[in-house]
């Protein structure tokens, strides 16, 4: 039986020989399981480096900057160091994307997809993220709260949106002419390209002066800088055949 000063030396002692169990035996940051790679599933962000991301409307070799940066398996979006947005280096035609996010309190942030470089005020669809109760943004319309087509469509008034400082799951799933954004497993959002709802919204939005805009495209994903803070995890995608 070991005494009480040989036991007060084991724990302190402890810390030096350990010096963080927590890292010793965290999961990998950024993983998939053997049912997601069996059904097409890859990931976007490795949760270690940026590779496969580049800053949009840049070449390839541009630096992306301090900015984005890796912390502990996450993206995060640096507040107040605009770097501009990334964009992945491949593009998509049906596809579903799924990530996971949160934004600091008052935050406001996207994920893009159907992106081309070729339109650079309206690069592509917004599925925004935004401190939808924020006092700051109390005067925004439906069509800019969170899981919407931004700008275009709303989502649905009851989504289960987490608040800030809280991580929310999102999926976008394009299938042909047919896009669903999903919020926390509920589909909040469902709308079909060069459809007439889709038509209108448009021509009261900002997008108005871009006859292609809201058509189907072949594009990349993409991840906006609006200067706050936003952290991202999880970021895949499996490619969907064609309709």
């Amino acid at each position: 039986m070991h005494s009480p000063l040989f036991r007060w030396l084991a724990l302190v002692s402890l810390p030096f020989l350990v010096p963080n169990l927590r890292t010793c035996f965290a999961a990998p940051p950024a993983t998939l399981t053997a049912a997601e790679k069996s059904a097409g599933w890859r990931l976007l962000f490795d949760g270690h480096s940026l590779t496969g991301w580049r800053l949009f409307s840049k070449p390839a070799t541009t630096p992306i900057g301090p900015g984005w940066k890796v912390e502990d398996g996450i993206l995060k979006k640096v507040a107040g160091i605009k770097t501009g947005d990334i964009i992945t280096a491949q593009t998509f035609d049906n596809f579903e994307l799924s990530w996971e996010w949160r934004i600091e309190k008052d935050g406001n942030n996207g994920v893009k997809y159907l992106v081309t470089e070729g339109r650079p005020a309206a690069p592509g669809h917004e599925y925004q993220m935004i401190d939808d109760d924020a006092p700051k943004w109390a005067s925004l319309h439906a069509e800019s709260k969170t899981a919407s087509f931004y700008e275009v469509l709303p989502p649905a008034a009851d989504r289960p949106l987490n608040p800030p400082g809280q991580w929310n799951r999102s999926r976008i799933v394009v299938r042909g002419q047919i896009i669903e954004h999903w919020l926390n497993d509920r589909n909040v959002l469902t709308y079909e390209l060069g459809s007439t709802a889709v038509k209108a919204g448009i021509a009261k939005s900002k997008f108005n002066k871009y006859p292609d805009f809201g058509q189907k495209l072949r594009g990349h994903i993409m991840l906006t800088d609006h200067g706050d803070e936003a952290w991202f995890r999880a970021i895949k995608l499996r490619e969907l055949p064609s309709p």
